[in-house]
């Protein structure tokens, strides 16, 4: 604690960028067909659209991850969409409480947009505390299956905690999840350490045609509840993935590292290894299935 301590008082330049970050005009309206497409907002919140289906993932658009948004504002001022403009989603999927993943403002701009919720298990008290009906809501343990919309859903361990107050710590559950369509299989991490669940997972549900792992907000000595991003890559692997997409990053200072280390390392271990990792800019959407997938190193431009 004292070098922590130490090292955020000494601070660092380098932990947030010098300008807005660049975006992407995100596409309207959503395409609908079979080709599966992802759309990366910044931090761990995507929109997956699979087999017709349009599935929200932590859906953080807040300007700021605390109840107390006077400092750690988004590096973006803007985002590439409003919520207001997101046509009917068919399911919000949320990994855990933390308020850099479960936003109270963004859950309230969407309601009336969304079908369904699914979430690890005590997340829906919060839900329904804002007025989400308890029959919208899915809660799962971790290796629970569930069908929803023709798809798949796994509900799988993750290496973490949980908590909004000093009150609630561990008070409901963490998770990543599986998603398993007739033509593709997807796999997000949520936040967490690396540890052997994740060839767990690749043994049960791989391989993965994408993975979404976290890779962001880490330092050697949290190293157990954040992945530094060489295991991020070593996840992916361990997972059976095929294109890693670093995730957890693009939109917050929560630690002490440059705010482009993440990606750097993320891609310099990829390469490394052999990994085919996808870099898209906030907003932009890719399709999962084409070889000409984002991977431009859009943020050097960006650097303080």
């Amino acid at each position: 604690m004292i070098s922590m301590m130490q090292d955020f008082l000494k601070g660092n330049s380098e932990r947030r960028p010098g300008a807005p970050l660049p975006m992407a005009t995100f596409a309207q309206p959503l395409q609908k067909g079979s080709a599966t497409k992802v759309t990366w907002f910044g931090h761990s919140a995507f929109l997956l659209e699979i087999e017709g289906k349009t599935i929200l993932f932590d859906p953080m658009f807040g300007k700021a991850p605390t109840p107390f948004p006077i400092r750690n504002q988004r590096y973006s001022r803007e985002l590439p969409l409003k919520i207001e403009e997101l046509p009917v989603v068919d399911t919000v999927v949320l990994s855990h409480d933390h308020y850099d993943h479960l936003d109270y403002g963004s859950i309230m701009k969407l309601k009336g947009k969304v079908k369904n919720y699914v979430v690890p298990l005590g997340v829906g008290a919060h839900l329904e505390r804002w007025g989400i009906s308890p029959e919208m809501i899915q809660e799962h343990d971790w290796w629970d299956g569930l069908s929803f919309a023709g798809l798949q859903f796994a509900c799988t361990p993750a290496r973490h905690f949980s908590g909004r107050s000093l009150t609630d710590r561990n008070a409901t559950l963490w998770c990543s999840w599986v998603i398993i369509g007739q033509e593709t299989k997807v796999f997000f991490s949520g936040d967490g350490g690396y540890g052997p669940h994740f060839k767990e997972i690749g043994e049960k549900y791989g391989p993965f045609d994408l993975t979404l792992m976290e890779c962001g907000q880490y330092d050697a000595r949290w190293a157990a509840i954040h992945m530094l991003p060489e295991e991020t890559v070593q996840a992916h692997q361990d997972v059976k993935g095929k294109l890693l997409v670093p995730v957890h990053w693009g939109a917050f200072t929560l630690s002490l590292h440059a705010w482009h280390d993440p990606v750097e390392r993320a891609v310099r271990a990829a390469e490394e290894s052999g990994v085919d990792i996808v870099t898209p800019r906030i907003g932009e959407t890719f399709t999962v299935s084409l070889d000409d997938y984002p991977k431009s190193a859009w943020w050097r431009m960006n650097k303080a």
